[in-house]
């Protein structure tokens, strides 16, 4: 909610992103606004899914060959 009050009255604030036609101006750049949000929106919980994949492919990995690379490093850590 706090987010669509800030919206408007950016949109209220902002003189010069649209050029004054009539009454519907306004509105037509809140729809503008909105809409352009909600691609980035999409754009972020892409990121998010693809982060999340990646940590569960990690967590996987670690899962799996955590007790290998435990004894590799130990080796490493004894020999030096």
């Amino acid at each position: 909610m706090r987010a669509a009050l800030f919206c408007v009255k950016h949109l209220l604030s902002v003189k010069h992103a649209a050029p004054a036609v009539g009454k519907g101006t306004q509105m037509q750049l809140l729809v503008n606004l909105l809409s352009r949000r909600d691609e980035e929106g999409q754009g972020l919980a892409e990121y998010a899914l693809i982060l999340a994949l990646i940590a569960i492919v990690a967590i996987v990995a670690l899962i799996f060959l955590g007790g290998q690379v435990s004894s590799i490093l130990s080796n490493v850590g004894n020999s030096v």
